[in-house]
């Protein structure tokens, strides 16, 4: 069915990634085979203008906490019998995650949508919603609930 399974994590609201993560793990374990990529991005520290606000190693020290950060999370998600990676890129979300979804040769992605209002989605906009327009391959929108 599926070999390949990005899911894109935001570490500060890990709660709200675990939905996804939670139907991307039962995906992976109904395809024989398959590898489940979690990414984190990181909203462009290199970009020349933000770069000059921090000391020079300190887009380096938040890449090496995002990833332990993000192996601790998917170690603690991921039952024992399933493939997964996890990694860290910089840039804006939805190009991070497209760009990461064709160098892992992924034929799904799994993230989560939060709930925004119109005015929140004309102002910011969603970055599922970019990612949904702008994939070749699908993706899989999970909403939160009532519940949640």
């Amino acid at each position: 069915m599926y070999k390949h399974i990005l899911v894109p994590v935001d570490l500060n609201d890990t709660e709200f990634a675990k939905l996804a993560v939670k139907h991307a793990i039962w995906l992976a374990s109904k395809s024989r085979n398959a590898t489940v990529h979690f990414l984190t991005v990181l909203p462009g520290v290199h970009n020349a203008m933000v770069a000059s606000y921090f000391p020079k190693d300190a887009a380096l020290k938040m890449k090496k906490d995002l990833k332990q950060q993000l192996a601790k999370f998917a170690a603690d998600c991921v039952p024992e019998e399933l493939l997964y990676d996890y990694d860290i890129q910089e840039g804006k979300p939805y190009k991070a995650i497209l760009r990461e979804a064709d160098r892992k040769g992924c034929d799904l992605i799994v993230m989560p949508s939060h709930k925004r209002s119109k005015v929140d989605k004309m102002v910011i906009g969603s970055v599922a919603e970019r990612v949904l327009a702008s994939s070749p391959i699908p993706v899989l929108v999970i909403k939160p609930g009532e519940e949640d």
